[in-house]
């Protein structure tokens, strides 16, 4: 079922959410299935739990549409339930980036050019994997949902000065957006 996308300046999006609790089974197969299909709604390439109301550790990502700018996310698609880093590089690298839950606001972020995580997948199967370039990105920007951090915390001042105006805006709901949001 899609859900609507909390939007910055909800709670629930500076929560760290807790551990989903791996015996829910039910709960989890609908939690993702909601997941997946707000996120084909919103035509995002990645979304985390707390973003649709659930503070429990649950994320997806699908770099599939963005396999025409970086061509090794052809077929990339992961369900991660209970995620964590276990490794990271020191070495660090900036992509632009943007938010459902903060419609219209990109900026450059600097984070780990790749990391190794640990997870279950949607079939409750425990998995260890290593991700660079984009695809590192997108899971570390869903995982930082996870422990209540958001892109704009990663930006400069001067540039949180900048964009801070539409921050307000955003937590008052003034933004369009073409997928339905909420605040709370």
């Amino acid at each position: 079922m899609v859900k609507p996308i909390y939007l910055y300046g909800s709670e629930v999006l500076r929560e760290t959410a807790v551990p989903v609790d791996l015996s829910a089974k039910e709960y989890i197969k609908n939690l993702v299935a909601d997941l997946k299909d707000t996120l084909a709604k919103a035509e995002g390439c990645g979304l985390a739990a707390p973003q649709i109301g659930e503070s429990v550790r649950v994320l997806i990502v699908d770099g599939r549409d963005m396999a025409d700018i970086y061509p090794y996310l052809e077929g990339f698609t992961r369900v991660m339930i209970n995620p964590e880093v276990i490794g990271e590089s020191e070495n660090k690298c900036t992509y632009s980036e943007g938010c459902l839950s903060i419609p219209g606001i990109y900026c450059d972020v600097s984070r780990p050019e790749s990391m190794t995580v640990e997870y279950y997948d949607e079939n409750l199967e425990k998995k260890t994997e290593t991700f660079d370039k984009f695809a590192c990105r997108m899971i570390q920007h869903e995982m930082s949902h996870l422990d209540g951090d958001l892109f704009v915390d990663h930006v400069p001042p001067i540039r949180k000065k900048i964009i801070s105006k539409k921050l307000i805006n955003i937590a008052k709901g003034r933004v369009p957006a073409r997928y339905t949001t909420k605040i709370k």
